[in-house]
């Protein structure tokens, strides 16, 4: 591929990218439903829901405090129920006894987010089965959801990310140039979800793991969790992958299954298998019916961010405390450490340029170099895992097509928890210490 025709990340999907890890929230009428599953041919009534104690800024507040730098609210699911006062629509939050009527819970979201400094984004199922004309008449359809995606696009200032779930739309055709056309008239901003004319795709699984070797480009998207199919694209693209995932064994809160909330040791694998293959992670947890993050799953939450920010939050060494040397840079120790983490970013500006990398140690005792990894894909973010071993050196070389000279944005030494959290002690000694002798100097003089 020549270097002018290689796929490119707009300023925009690059910045999505360096949000990393986002909250996902599965909220609604079926929240008042125990056991409702997507499909389901039970009727529900507007008058079953009423969250009285709903509160927006618990919600994204938990989310900041864990790290989260987006967030994606169900402003409608498959079920058709509008989370906000549609008036294309008589299943909404407006025919609820949910603050007299008048209740919104996409503006209270969206009014959070922006309190707490966390992108919004909105759900939108395309499926919906709270419209019989859904399959009878597509034209009228496709205005019925450019009127709802209207509303949403101009009732509530800015949103960041709409998020279109093909579950359900598997055979129905939408006109998605005229739907697409006037919702980038509407946000040229905003980032679309896998369908349309996608700005970034889903991984292809509902368990948040992302393949080893994941590109940014691709040439198809794969539509719902319910088929196999993919939507072709007209060409190989720059869009990147998000992961999605439970933080329980369902998307919308249930009362029956708080013991199956994900560990942090499950939940930190997951985010190494997600960011730490290039992709992002975006974490469900389903707002109880009082309208709060159930207690056991927001604690979770952040202890999973405070994991996150233990482990990778005092690197050893970064991008400039290494000596370049072509595509080779080099890293040497003042005094052996146990190795435990690289961490890789490539820059990604001019597209994905590397395609390989290897990691080399130099060994404690021999001073002998030992090829510890080998991969294909760095892209936005690489973390790779090593079993804890001495090191006094650390080589990282990538290669590149020849075309173009692959670079790093950034490149991160960890050494093993234990030894880290050994030598910050050390060091926090060393400091009361000094403070100490400098604290009895001063008195003396």
């Amino acid at each position: 591929m020549a270097v002018g025709s290689r796929p490119k990340p707009t300023a925009r999907q690059l910045e999505f990218q360096d949000w990393e890890f986002g909250l996902f929230l599965h909220f609604g009428l079926r929240t008042f439903y125990e056991g409702y599953e997507d499909f389901d041919s039970r009727p529900m009534s507007p008058d079953k829901f009423n969250p009285a104690e709903l509160d927006c800024d618990d919600w994204i507040r938990t989310a900041a405090a864990a790290g989260m730098k987006y967030a994606v609210l169900t402003a409608k699911h498959h079920d058709g129920f509008s989370n906000w006062p549609s008036r294309y629509s008589s299943f909404t939050v407006a025919q609820s006894p949910w603050r007299e009527g008048r209740g919104d819970v996409v503006g209270e979201f969206v009014a959070a987010c922006r309190r707490h400094g966390v992108k919004p984004g909105l759900y939108y199922s395309p499926y919906d089965g709270s419209a019989d004309f859904y399959s009878q008449d597509a034209r009228a359809y496709d205005d019925y959801f450019i009127h709802q995606i209207t509303e949403l696009l101009t009732g509530y200032g800015p949103i960041d990310i709409l998020w279109f779930d093909g579950c359900g739309s598997e055979n129905h055709e939408y006109d998605w140039p005229r739907i697409i056309g006037e919702i980038r008239r509407l946000a040229p901003d905003l980032l679309i979800f896998n369908m349309g004319d996608p700005n970034f795709r889903w991984v292809g699984n509902e368990d948040g793991i992302a393949p080893s070797n994941c590109r940014n480009v691709v040439d198809s998207t794969r539509v719902s969790i319910l088929t196999e199919r993919r939507e072709s694209l007209v060409a190989s693209v720059w869009l990147p992958a998000e992961c999605d995932v439970q933080m329980r064994s369902t998307w919308f809160y249930s009362d029956g299954n708080a013991a199956d909330t994900k560990s942090v040791t499950e939940l930190m694998g997951l985010y190494e298998l997600s960011v730490g293959r290039g992709a992002n992670l975006l974490l469900n947890i389903g707002p109880d019916r009082s309208g709060r993050l159930p207690e056991p799953d927001a604690s979770r939450l952040l202890e999973f961010g405070a994991a996150i920010r233990q482990r990778y939050g005092r690197p050893r060494a970064r991008l400039a405390d290494w000596r370049r040397e072509g595509r080779r840079w080099v890293y040497e120790a003042d005094a052996p450490f146990l190795l435990e983490r690289v961490v890789l970013q490539e820059a990604l500006e001019d597209g994905e340029l590397v395609t390989g990398f290897t990691v080399t140690i130099v060994t404690e005792k021999s001073a002998a170099s030992v090829l510890m990894h080998e991969g294909r894909a760095i892209g936005h973010k690489r973390i790779v895992t090593l079993p804890p071993v001495k090191a006094r050196g650390v080589t990282v070389e990538l290669a590149g097509d020849g075309e173009a000279e692959p670079s790093l944005r950034e490149l991160l030494l960890f050494e093993a928890r234990a030894a880290a959290a050994e030598a910050v002690a050390e060091a926090e000694k060393t400091a009361a210490l000094d403070a100490a002798v400098a604290s009895g100097a001063g008195k003396e003089a």
